[in-house]
Parts: C-alpha cells; structure tokens; sequence
C-alpha cells in the first residue's frame, strides 16, 4: 500500500523514526543498518517501505535499500517468523552477509543474532535456500566446504563475521582445513 515515503526526518528514536511528510508524521521502524545511514535531523531522506497491518496494529518498516526490502519480505514470509525477528536479523547482519550465511548454510552466523535459537537458525536457512543467497550478486561469492569449515571455527574461537572473512580472503585458493585455520590465526594475530 505504502512503498515509499520521502520527507523531512524529525525524530530518531532506535529502531524507530519520525519522518515528516508534507506536514504528516509517519512512524517508521527501521534496521539498524538503515538508521546508520541515515542523515541528521531536519535533512530530508528517502526511504523504500512495508506497511503491516495487523488486527491490534499498523506498522510502517522502512528500509534504505531494495534488497534489504527484498530481505525483509523473504524473512517475513517464514512460518513464525514476524516482522520484529526480521528486523532483527537485518540489524544484526547485512543482506550480503545473510546471503552468504544461506550460501554457506551457516547457522552459527545467525544464532549471534539477539532472538535467534538454534532451531529458528535452522528453519530460516533451510526456507531462504534458492531464494536470498543466489540473487545478491557478487557480494555473495560461493563459499566452499573447506572455506565454510575455517569460518565456523573462527567464529566458534570467538572471532565476529568481518574478522573472520577478512582473514578468509588472506588464505591462499587450494588451502586446507587445518593449515587454513593456522594461517588465519596468523593474519588475525597481526
């Protein structure tokens, strides 16, 4: 009903905004990595919406870009999974990221996520196969088992997502397992 709104930014509120349209302030919840980019108060900004209406509620999602829009709405079409989680998962990791933890099926990367469990990690992987990890283009390059198995143990180390796929891409093309984390500890002892 709503798909973008252009106006005056009033409030900031995390993770809500009020943003002036012509003399009509609209409430919008947005991800964090929305609110990030947005400009300071008084400037004008655009944002690509969702408008939910609920029988207790009407909620207005906003979102900087097209395929985090895209994201939301993939997410949002899970059984159990509402638009709160969605938000969630947008603001605790970017459409790249999520796209690349789908790739690699990665459960590990979305249980970090606040509201997350091992089941609910699960279920969105398996229902966002073919649908989010394909169609994001170059930033979601393919990442193999050998890749997938370094990463996890990264990340089971203590290490967040950027650090670990910073020192993925240090690692030389046809490396191993072990070796491959050996290295990285390396790169990330540095």
């Amino acid at each position: 009903m709503i798909g973008r709104l252009a106006g005056q930014l009033a409030e900031k509120n995390p993770p809500q905004i009020l943003l002036d349209c012509h003399g009509v302030g609209y409430e919008v919840d947005v991800p964090m990595s929305t609110f990030y980019q947005l400009p300071a108060l008084g400037e004008q900004v655009t944002l690509l919406t969702h408008f939910v209406v609920r029988e207790d509620a009407q909620v207005l999602y906003g979102f900087a870009s097209a395929p985090e829009r895209e994201a939301f709405r993939q997410l949002i079409r899970i059984s159990g999974v509402g638009p709160r989680t969605a938000l969630a998962v947008l603001s605790g990791m970017s459409v790249a990221e999520l796209g690349q933890a789908v790739t690699a099926q990665a459960a590990g990367r979305l249980v970090k996520v606040p509201g997350i469990g091992k089941k609910t990690a699960e279920r969105l992987l398996l229902e966002l196969k073919g649908k989010l990890g394909a169609d994001l283009g170059p930033a979601a390059t393919p990442v193999d088992d050998t890749q997938n198995d370094i990463l996890q143990a990264l990340l089971a180390l203590g290490y967040n997502d950027r650090e670990a796929a910073a020192a993925l891409k240090a690692l030389p093309a046809e490396v191993g397992v072990s070796e491959g984390i050996k290295l990285a500890l390396r790169a990330l002892a540095k």
